[in-house]
């Protein structure tokens, strides 16, 4: 019965690429691949991450097969974030950059991996508009030299093992653009219409990925996400902005009038979603990944707040909400995000089980038993960072 199911999975995929000769041959072939098909290690690209280092953390425990993590180790990448898989012979972490082809085609081939799943990006919109072209370097370039020695790799499998072979491409709502206040929900048909450098370079990205399933048959699955939040986000991102300087009685400053809309999907539950699309995603599809818990950013930094005032009550600094700053917006900044995951919902099951609310509670705890990690992640550079693009904007 699973072999069926995975068999006509296959044959829905690729936008109809296969003929009905081969699609019989590829049929008959699958039927086997429980049997034939003997690897299980997967290759994680950009896991030392945020969102790559939870997804490991949970695929170990879930899973439990061989994990290779590929991560340059740039500012956002923290290795010790999987520190609880010192010493686990399952797990593999090797820096390098996924625009070197050699260095990726040689794991491909060393480890033999079943699947790619594909993190590795530059992530964050303000960094974009300041330099651009490290976002078109990793997202476009580092994601094409990905699936070029994806596909040959791929190319010369068994039968059985291309057949059971994925990359999983990951990628953002933000590809879509900006939403009116009543506008529909973005849905997997909506209209690509990126409005940051950061968005553009993963439009970019998604139909590489689209091209080389629909061209040569590599069997590619996406996922558009919303907002992340949860352990061990780098401090440079709204939620856990807010928390550190709330606890140190600094200014939070919020873009604009604080009304730009997000949909907020706690890390776990992203996680979560990702292994469901590997499992039994259909090949060649896109699947969207929201919290359903649209929130506007002041809401956000005002439930943070009391949330603080209540965990840690500081005297001296009063109730936080008084520390909330609004400053000048960022160029170019979308309105509202919202994610229609319907479809990832009713063809593979899949539903959030954090609320905003809870996940948020859930969040801050981790932060606050956490602050070990946060000072080993704030950086000098970091620090001139958040100098550069908050403490200097003109207050409104």
């Amino acid at each position: 019965m699973r072999q069926n199911f995975l068999a006509r999975r296959f044959l829905e995929g690729c936008g109809g690429r296969f003929q009905k000769e081969s699609q019989v041959a590829h049929f008959e072939a699958y039927t086997e691949v429980s049997e034939a098909c003997t690897r299980d290690t997967i290759l994680v690209t950009g896991g030392a991450g945020f969102i790559g280092s939870n997804f490991i953390l949970s695929w170990m425990e879930a899973a439990g097969s061989a994990v290779v993590n590929l991560d340059l180790l740039t500012y956002a990448g923290n290795p010790a974030n999987l520190s609880s898989l010192e010493g686990d012979p399952r797990y593999l972490l090797r820096r390098g950059d996924i625009c070197d082809a050699e260095l990726v085609g040689a794991l491909l081939r060393e480890h033999q991996p079943r699947a790619i799943v594909h993190f590795a990006a530059e992530s964050h919109v303000d960094r974009s508009i300041a330099s651009p072209g490290a976002f078109i370097r990793t997202n476009v370039q580092g994601t094409f030299v990905l699936l070029e020695q994806a596909k040959a790799y791929w190319s010369e499998l068994s039968e059985a093992d291309r057949l059971a072979f994925r990359f999983l491409h990951v990628s953002t709502d933000e590809v879509y653009g900006s939403l009116g206040p009543h506008d529909p929900a973005f849905s997997e048909t909506t209209a690509y219409s990126p409005n940051s450098p950061y968005a553009a370079s993963k439009a970019a990205s998604d139909h590489l990925a689209r091209a080389y399933c629909h061209t040569w048959g590599l069997p590619v699955l996406t996922t558009n996400c919303s907002n992340n939040y949860g352990p061990f986000q780098f401090p440079e991102k709204l939620i856990p902005l807010m928390i550190l300087n709330a606890l140190e009685g600094k200014p939070l400053p919020v873009y604009g009038d604080g009304k730009n809309v997000r949909d907020w999907l706690y890390v776990e539950d992203h996680c979560a979603a990702i292994r469901a699309v590997l499992r039994e995603g259909r090949i060649g599809e896109t699947y969207n990944i929201g919290g359903m818990s649209e929130r506007a950013n002041i809401e956000v930094v005002n439930l943070i707040c009391d949330l603080l005032d209540e965990m840690r009550p500081h005297a001296a600094t009063g109730p936080r909400r008084e520390l909330i700053t609004f400053v000048k917006d960022r160029p170019g900044h979308d309105r509202r995000y919202a994610i229609d995951a319907s479809k990832l919902s009713r063809e593979l099951g899949w539903q959030p089980a954090e609320k905003f609310e809870s996940g948020l509670r859930k969040t801050v705890r981790w932060y606050l038993d956490h602050f070990s990690w946060v000072e080993s992640v704030r950086t000098g550079a970091y620090l001139k960072w958040i100098a550069q693009n908050y403490t200097e904007r003109v207050a409104l």
